[in-house]
């Protein structure tokens, strides 16, 4: 994949909307990689036994999924100088699996440093699961 340029890149551009997957499955395997075994993670009993409708995912799961989004957009995930946000609701993932849908717009570039300024809307369920949630992207 091609590393996105300053050139084919413009304020008001879109990203998505892609549609990440998350089933139990990820979860117990995320849990492994990152060492988080909260069992509100894996334990349905547990996660209903403290006030959660189910599972859910862990936050940092969900802030790489939209990472994702921005990597493919970028062409190289390290072309992302900067991430960040805010974790406003959990990801529920039932039985059936879930998903977290990942939208993007361009906001701002700046030709001096080569760099995008993307704002990324994260969802679940209808809900919205990330707030604030920003990307700099270094541009060719």
């Amino acid at each position: 994949m091609a590393v996105r340029t300053l050139a084919e890149t413009s304020v008001g551009e879109t990203l998505g909307p892609v549609r990440v997957p998350v089933a139990r499955e990820t979860l117990v395997a995320y849990a492994d990689a990152s060492g988080d075994q909260n069992p509100i993670h894996q334990d349905e009993s547990f996660a209903r036994s403290v006030g959660l409708p189910d599972v859910i995912a862990h936050g940092m799961w969900t802030l790489g999924a939209a990472g994702s989004v921005v990597e493919e957009w970028a062409g190289d995930g390290g072309r992302v100088v900067e991430f960040g946000t805010r974790f406003t609701k959990p990801v529920v993932v039932p039985r059936s699996g879930g998903q977290v849908e990942v939208t993007g717009t361009v906001k701002a570039l700046d030709e001096q440093t080569r760099r995008a300024t993307v704002e990324l809307t994260a969802t679940s369920g209808g809900d919205r699961v990330l707030g604030r949630c920003t990307a700099v992207v270094q541009l060719d």
